[in-house]
């Protein structure tokens, strides 16, 4: 995989790149860049394995849906929510297309909907593992890779998280691939950059 081409092809399409080999040294660096701010977190086992909710937030005001059941009378969408108008925003992101563009599926809709509007910088950091040669091939690995594992991972009902296999397209009122956001380029009046690691992070 040419680490290289990937990160000018993002740059292209008008999003700042990073790369760091290892998900410490991408954890030190957004503790560097992002301190003094409220913060974001969309539900992300990459953020997870990074420890970012702990490290953050010791300098930070940080908003997590994953850590919700720590604060006591707050729903999800609370702190869904709560993410939406923060100074900084971080998520994964469920593939990367090795010509430049990002591609997210959404069940509720709170993760993409943050991911594109209202702060001052939004971080996707994601694994060698997210990278597709291409748009086509990102989005079959949405559909058939990430969300079966994500719904099995929340115990849903739904044909792909059953068998784990594939996209059903199916009618399950749990289905979690409810809108599908590709972003061709950078959003216009926000700063976006992809922080990619060269482990294997997240679904």
């Amino acid at each position: 995989m040419e680490i290289e081409m990937i990160l000018a092809n993002l740059r292209k399409n008008r999003f700042e790149a990073s790369y760091f080999a290892t998900g410490a040294e991408a954890a030190a660096y957004l503790n560097q860049k992002i301190d003094g701010k409220v913060v974001g977190l969309g539900d992300s086992q990459t953020l997870l394995s990074l420890g970012l909710y702990e490290s953050l937030g010791k300098h930070n005001q940080v908003h997590d849906v994953a850590h919700s059941p720590l604060n006591a009378g707050k729903t999800f969408a609370d702190y869904a929510k709560g993410t939406l108008l923060t100074d900084i925003f971080l998520c994964s992101c469920n593939a990367i297309a090795a010509t430049g563009e990002i591609v997210n599926m959404d069940g509720t809709g709170n993760r993409i909907a943050a991911s594109l509007f209202g702060h001052e910088k939004v971080y996707y950091v994601a694994g060698v593992n997210k990278v597709c040669p291409d748009l086509n091939k990102a989005i079959w690995r949405v559909r058939n890779v990430a969300a079966p594992q994500n719904a099995k991972r929340k115990h849903k009902k739904t044909p792909c998280a059953v068998h784990g296999d594939k996209c059903y397209n199916c009618m399950s009122p749990e289905r979690i691939c409810n809108g599908l956001l590709i972003e061709f380029k950078k959003m216009s009046n926000m700063d976006m950059e992809v922080v990619l690691i060269g482990e294997e992070l997240g679904l």
